[in-house]
């Protein structure tokens, strides 16, 4: 695992600097006044009063894919995939890190808490560790995350299972959830009553099952849900006043789109409400919605650092604002 790194994020000319013991840190008070205003300026841009990092908000490496969640320690951790340097393509993204806040200015990264080669039941080679998840219950934190089995992907893909006591260290591989379709991209998303739900897949099929309490088997075959309107992969649901809510990229060309779908129960049918978020400037888009004290956020990636290069994305987040009626406006996207 990489030595913990304590990330302000608020400077947009970058003014960081690396200290001896490998944490970045704001070396002046210079740069703090600059990185203040920084903060205020990216603030206003994505229509927020309070304080927040300037998109996108990691900087030191590629990062795509987050999943965003608030646990009970108060912080607000987001767990995203890694794209390797130099645009190598997706089949190399490898080494999951976490990062995590509880200002939306100032991010922590954890460091690296998993990586193909703990995964003795992976493809050899490496690579292929796409979006992940991570759900916590009774103490335990259960981190998901899609890796194939053998050398032909698309027909030996697994959902991986590590669990730790800590949301952001010491994860140890478990397995894989037995009677899957060979499918990508997990959610894992647990309702008021206890019940687990594993929301699941790409290549245009959404499908879901229920999990055991155990977190780790699934409750019969998986199903198809019904209702959502272009769907391509990356399904990431939550909850809000009763209204179970899907996100999910589109098939758009020369950029997907995030859609939307609203549904009364968990595993649907679903109702397509429309798009929540325009294209970037990266070809993919994938992302999570969390709240977090008293705002609503969309967190999702964007190419912008790597100047365009579809395969060097950056996470970013920007508010999400619910219409009276429950549906959601679709969201402006700011920069730096």
């Amino acid at each position: 695992m990489s030595r913990l790194n304590t990330l302000a994020l608020l400077s947009v000319s970058g003014l960081l600097a690396l200290s001896t013991f490998g944490q970045l840190a704001v070396t002046s008070a210079a740069t703090a006044a600059s990185a203040a205003t920084a903060a205020s300026a990216a603030s206003a841009a994505s229509g927020l009063s309070a304080p927040r990092a300037a998109n996108p908000f990691i900087r030191h490496m590629y990062t795509a894919d987050p999943s965003a969640h608030v646990w009970e320690d108060g912080r607000l951790y987001v767990y995203p995939s890694t794209d390797v340097a130099g645009g190598r393509g997706y089949q190399k993204m490898d080494g999951y890190h976490v990062f995590s806040t509880d200002d939306m200015v100032h991010w922590t990264d954890h460091g690296e808490i998993l990586h193909s080669r703990d995964v003795d039941w992976g493809r050899k080679g490496g690579g292929y560790m796409w979006a992940p998840d991570c759900a916590y219950k009774e103490g335990t934190y259960y981190f998901y995350f899609p890796h194939p089995t053998g050398p032909n992907a698309r027909d030996s893909w697994k959902i991986g299972i590590a669990t730790s006591q800590s949301p952001a260290s010491g994860f140890k591989v478990q397995g894989y959830i037995e009677g899957l379709e060979p499918h990508i991209d997990p959610c894992v998303f647990i309702d008021e009553d206890g019940q687990a739900y594993l929301y699941y897949g790409g290549f245009g099929e959404p499908l879901v099952a229920k999990l055991k309490a155990n977190m780790v088997e699934v409750e019969g075959p998986s199903m198809r849900m019904h209702g959502l309107e272009d769907f391509r992969e990356g399904a990431f649901v939550f909850k809000r006043e009763g209204i179970y809510y899907m996100i999910y990229p589109d098939n758009t060309p020369r950029g997907h789109q995030m859609r939307y779908a609203m549904s009364e129960h968990p595993m649907g049918p679903w109702e397509h409400k429309g798009i929540l978020l325009d294209k970037t400037s990266s070809l993919t888009t994938h992302g999570s919605v969390v709240a977090y004290k008293g705002q609503w956020y969309l967190f999702y990636h964007n190419a912008d650092l790597s100047g365009g290069k579809v395969t060097n994305r950056s996470i970013c987040f920007d508010p999400v604002t619910f219409n009276a009626d429950g549906t959601m406006k679709q969201v402006v996207q700011s920069s730096q």
